[in-house]
């Protein structure tokens, strides 16, 4: 088999693996929206209604994800030259940013709670046993879903199944402290109601940081942002250590999707024939893409010696 059928045959591999967890993803998160919403309403916990929020956000991105995943595993066209991989940042993009809005969500409706009871004397309903029960079932199984979608992200260089991942386990976070104030105003009695919008405030931040962690790196990548320094400092040598290659400079790098896109100016011996000089072009690209994935952008552009 040559070189492009393997390359498609993985691309398509990679496509299907991420797809699967997705579809399995979403399967749990519309389960979990349904158990939840049924068990705020009928446990009258409104820390469970805005659990199930956060779940129906989850099953809102891994929509997102599917969508988005089909049109970055594209190949390259007259029209995205560079292919569709840019797909895949905004897909993390819109996950990051549906997150960081949950997460604000949920402060807001805790903190307005907590006010209200410490500052206003307003008096909270206690929450009852079934929604603690459904608390207990979303961890559980949100956890298991976390592990094996980051398995599966990592596994297929996937960075918004990654961010998926981390949506799951920020929705077993929420459940966890939602679990918490659900349970201490079981056992402790009414006047220990707050206890639920105060474990909502406390998970909505480690949401936004979740989020903020994801939306950055994406957004960097939009902007075109170089690689890291230390990359950049690995090219370098890589191409310098050609023989034949003389100053490699201009070196400018980004990131399209999960692959990179390097571009370099290099000098050779002025005498050189053309021949020659292409076949040292064709020894840096090889070695950039064996190091850097075979779907690595490389432009070389040579000078000569001055």
């Amino acid at each position: 088999m040559d070189t492009h059928k393997t390359v498609i045959s993985e691309r398509e591999s990679r496509q299907k693996a991420v797809v699967r967890i997705t579809v399995v993803g979403s399967v749990v998160n519309l389960v979990l929206v349904l158990l939840k919403f049924a068990a705020g309403i009928l446990g009258r916990s409104a820390a469970m209604v805005a659990d199930a929020v956060h779940s129906l956000s989850d099953f809102v991105t891994d929509v997102i994800v599917l969508v988005f995943i089909r049109l970055s595993s594209k190949p390259r066209d007259a029209d995205h030259k560079y292919g569709h991989g840019k797909y895949e940042t905004l897909a993390t993009a819109i996950i990051g940013l549906v997150l960081c809005f949950v997460g604000l969500k949920l402060m807001w409706n805790g903190g307005s709670k907590v006010y209200g009871f410490f500052v206003l004397g307003e008096e909270l309903a206690g929450p009852g046993y079934v929604a603690l029960a459904a608390a207990l079932v979303s961890i559980v199984a949100k956890e298991i879903l976390y592990r094996y979608t980051v398995l599966v992200g990592r596994r297929e260089n996937s960075r918004s199944v990654v961010a998926n991942a981390w949506h799951h386990r920020s929705d077993a976070f929420s459940s966890m402290g939602t679990a918490v104030g659900i349970g201490g105003a079981v056992l402790l009695g009414p006047g220990w109601a707050v206890l639920d919008p105060i474990a909502a405030v406390a998970v909505s931040f480690f949401i936004v940081k979740v989020a903020l962690g994801l939306l950055l790196p994406a957004v960097n990548e939009l902007m075109e942002k170089s690689l890291p320094e230390s990359i950049e400092s690995d090219i370098l040598s890589m191409v310098k250590a050609v023989p034949g290659v003389y100053d490699p400079h201009n070196l400018r790098t980004r990131c399209i999707g999960n692959n990179y896109a390097i571009e370099v100016h290099v000098r050779v011996d002025g005498a050189m024939q053309v021949g020659d000089a292409h076949e040292i072009t064709k020894t840096i690209e090889s070695r950039l893409r064996e190091c850097y994935g075979e779907d690595t952008h490389v432009n070389i552009h040579v000078e000569p010696i001055k």
